[in-house]
């Protein structure tokens, strides 16, 4: 009894061990020989799935939230996650929304809240949650989706390193294939418009048919224009090597309908970038329109349209208390958009806050607009909308008329279109009022003939109105000092003789 109680000796357990791992390499031998090389994966994967799933063995779980926003930011793996996950649907999800909208080639699919979808990377499961969350039960019950993205903790860098990478690139990939350029406002609600959280921003696709080879504008002005922002496209090595932010503001100036919105359309159409419109009078101060500038994504286009009277904005800061009354209301002024609120948001520090993005400010009198606003680095390009000239003519005839050979007519148009004030919409209308080419061309003959007698009318008023003047002041014009008369110069800009200038200009 004790001989069986006592324990075993070196040389037996070597003895065993020996016959063990003989053992082991001569059932190794036989499956090598025997059972082929996928088959061993198959049965490996199956006793692991075996394991995994009916063995109470417990697994760390990890769960990454991911919000709409990061502070004040758009967040881009949230971004990147709706759409990729229209990319791995399983048949597991109970509910999805489907749609599609004008210039989008395929159908998109959004995944309802309280859904969950699996994936696999790299043998890493991977599961994905949309949660919906009440922001604030006193604001109508206002909501916000996020997602949960859970896997085995053991994995966090291979998901941190890969997979969010890959997540971005799939849905870079997908939007670029699927890309519709869309247009942004303040006044939608963005969870009914398909627009973003961040901002409240709501969005529709910007349809709009306009591009460089339609716009009716100078041929050297245009080719200045693409060359420009393609230089500005391919230059973020160059914006970080000498220390500016990647971004490009344009000043769009001229009379009314001469083409400035059809020309934010073009730049957009031609970079496929979003447009997002600011309309300053909706905006109380300077925080406000922040917080629309930090919410606004990559490669996109920020437009102010009419900005010289979109806003009355204030010169020094508006905040200010009056003690003169023990109200509180009577000690507060409440905040309004500045012009340094303006100008921080063209070149200031929160305007380095994204890259890629392009300001464009519109206006109708540009010498109406604050010279600060428009020095270089707030608005790099100031482009011109001029009146119709003969060459933009011809651009809107080819697009109307399509091919015509009415050269009288042709002629005519040439002599009487270089001297008049006739913008390229009053043009077009006058073209658009007949399908038959001569009659659109006559049409156009007898719109530029009434801008004639229009304008030789106002030219001959004001030739008179300058004749009264100096009749009434003839008294003191001669006792004026010669030295008086001599330094008063008519402006170079119409060197004609005194009573043909339509404007004249003193220097003191």
């Amino acid at each position: 009894m004790q001989a069986m109680m006592q324990s075993p000796t070196a040389t037996s357990l070597f003895t065993t061990y020996a016959s063990l791992t003989g053992s082991i390499m001569l059932i190794r031998t036989m499956v090598d020989q025997l059972i082929p090389r996928p088959l061993r994966a198959y049965l490996l994967s199956i006793i692991t799935y075996l394991f995994r799933n009916f063995l109470p063995i417990k697994t760390k779980k990890l769960t990454l939230v991911i919000e709409p926003q990061v502070g004040l930011v758009r967040n881009e793996i949230y971004e990147a996650a709706e759409v990729y996950l229209g990319n791995i649907i399983g048949p597991n999800i109970d509910k999805l929304k489907v749609g599609k909208i004008a210039k989008q080639k395929n159908f998109s699919l959004t995944i309802e809240k309280d859904q969950k979808v699996e994936d696999k990377f790299k043998l890493v499961d991977l599961t994905w949650e949309v949660v919906s969350q009440n922001v604030d039960s006193q604001k109508n019950g206002k909501e916000k989706i996020v997602f949960h993205l859970s896997f085995d903790k053991n994995f966090k860098d291979l998901v941190m390193n890969e997979y969010l990478p890959h997540v971005l690139s799939v849905a870079k990939v997908t939007d670029e294939s699927n890309k519709a350029v869309k247009l942004y406002t303040k006044s939608l609600t963005s969870r009914e418009h398909g627009g973003h959280g961040p901002g409240g921003w709501g969005c529709v696709i910007l349809d709009h048919p306009a591009t460089f080879d339609t716009m009716a504008m100078d041929y050297d002005l245009k080719k200045s224009i693409i060359q420009d922002l393609d230089k500005f496209l391919r230059r973020r090595e160059f914006y970080r090597r000498v220390g500016k932010a990647w971004k490009r503001g344009y000043l769009l100036y001229g009379p009314p309908g001469t083409g400035k919105s059809s020309l934010i359309a073009a730049i957009a159409n031609y970079l496929k970038f979003d447009v997002y419109d600011i309309e300053l009078t909706s905006l109380h101060s300077d925080s406000e329109l922040r917080r629309m500038l930090l919410s606004t994504s990559n490669r996109s286009i920020i437009v102010i349209e009419d900005i010289d009277c979109s806003a009355n904005l204030q010169k020094r800061a508006p905040y200010t208390k009056f003690p003169r009354s023990g109200k509180e209301e009577d000690h507060y002024k409440p905040p309004q958009l500045s012009l340094s609120g303006m100008l921080n948001f063209a070149d200031g520090l929160w305007s380095s806050c994204g890259e890629e993005r392009i300001i464009i400010f519109t206006t109708n009198h540009k010498d109406k607009i604050d010279p600060a606003l428009l020095r270089p680095g707030r608005m790099d390009m100031h482009i011109h909308m001029s009146y119709c000239s003969y060459e933009s003519f011809r651009i809107l005839a080819s697009r109307y008329l399509g091919e015509f050979d009415n050269c009288r007519l042709l002629e005519e148009i040439e002599g009487l279109i270089e001297n008049l004030q006739v913008t390229p919409a009053e043009v077009a209308e006058a073209m658009m009022r007949s399908e038959d080419p001569d009659l659109a061309l006559q049409g156009v003959v007898d719109l530029l003939k009434l801008k004639k007698t229009e304008a030789e009318a106002t030219n001959n008023q004001e030739k008179a109105s300058v004749k009264d003047d100096i009749g009434n002041d003839g008294l003191k014009l001669e006792e004026t000092s010669l030295a008086h008369t001599e330094k008063a110069s008519v402006s170079q800009k119409n060197p004609r003789d005194e009573f043909g200038s339509n404007v004249w200009y003193f220097e003191e």
